[in-house]
């Protein structure tokens, strides 16, 4: 399994999204928004709908924020 993080500095779910991915071994790339090489824009083309950070893909399915992420996790082992 493999996960797509977008976040930014100073996201508080976006730490947590993150930690949890790292406990269940789980390798993830982030896309840091607003540093230099990500942008919102980009986001958004992958994301219409985003409005926040983090928007998390598994396996290149799109499973929503930090809230989703937790509870499609709770059921994989």
């Amino acid at each position: 399994m493999k996960a797509v993080v977008w976040s930014k500095e100073n996201c508080g779910q976006c730490v947590q999204a993150k930690n949890m991915l790292k406990l269940r071994g789980i390798e993830f790339e982030e896309r840091m928004i607003d540093n230099g090489r990500w942008t919102k824009a980009d986001l958004l083309r992958e994301v219409p709908s985003a409005r926040s950070v983090p928007q998390i893909f598994l396996d290149e399915e799109y499973i929503g924020g930090f809230t989703e992420l937790r509870e499609r996790l709770q059921y994989v082992d």
